[in-house]
């Protein structure tokens, strides 16, 4: 972009600062939690440069020249948002010692839920890697507290019907009696958590332990690394979109 004649949209503009998904930043602004130049923008079509002044939630933001890519297991009892009104641990502040630039979460996982995600401030990765055409896989362990029935796999691979929600895994294997690899692609709200609630099976432990190409191996609660460059090469081409 130049100073004066290209413009971009004001959610690609919010995506490259660093502040959110392409896909959050226009909730962002439906909200009205945006301005341009000192007005509340609200219209997703309006467009941006660099001579224009944008303001988040009152607070100017500006393009990041670095791009930042994260891998953090995720502890249980952290949220994935940018803040949190109730006041509980929010994931991305385990970085922000580390990192001066502002880094969002690619995708969720639950507050009682741990393992990997990953953080960045590229908008455009993102938005690739977390569009459901995408179909990256996700693999998580699950510990329960009675043990799982042995058709329970089966069921899960072809599909089950939870209060009008369908949902239908990509490959389910039991380990033992109370333990069960499950992988998602898409990944509905808290989908394992409900569809093993359908079953009146409770959980003690959830974890994500792969996504595409990265592994959960190396990483303790709380512990973070960079991706490598072949990583993230790697990890879009998996994205099938």
């Amino acid at each position: 972009m130049s100073e004066k004649k290209d413009t971009i949209r004001l959610q690609t503009f919010i995506a490259r600062c660093g502040v959110a998904s392409r896909r959050s930043a226009e909730k962002l602004i439906a909200e009205g939690r945006v301005s341009v130049n000192g007005k509340a923008v609200s219209e997703l079509g309006t467009k941006v440069s660099l001579s224009d002044s944008v303001y988040v939630d009152g607070k100017q933001i500006v393009l990041e020249d670095k791009k930042r890519y994260v891998l953090l297991n995720k502890p249980i009892g952290y949220v994935c948002s940018l803040s949190d009104e109730k006041g509980r641990p929010v994931a991305a502040d385990l970085l922000k010692e580390h990192f001066k630039e502002r880094l969002y979460n690619v995708g969720r996982l639950d507050m009682f839920s741990s393992g990997l995600l990953i953080f960045t401030n590229d908008g455009d990765f993102a938005a690739k890697l977390s569009h459901p055409s995408a179909e990256v896989e996700k693999e998580y362990v699950v510990d329960t507290s009675l043990a799982i029935p042995r058709s329970f796999s089966e069921e899960f691979k072809k599909g089950l019907r939870v209060d009008g929600v369908f949902y239908r895994c990509v490959d389910a294997r039991q380990v033992n009696a109370r333990r069960m690899q499950i992988i998602l692609t898409e990944g509905k709200n808290r989908e394992i958590r409900r569809v093993f609630e359908s079953m009146e099976i409770g959980i003690k432990q959830l974890t994500r332990v792969r996504i595409g190409n990265l592994l959960l191996e190396g990483l303790k609660p709380g512990e973070f690394r960079e991706l490598k460059p072949s990583e993230i090469k790697n990890l879009l081409s998996l994205c099938r979109r």
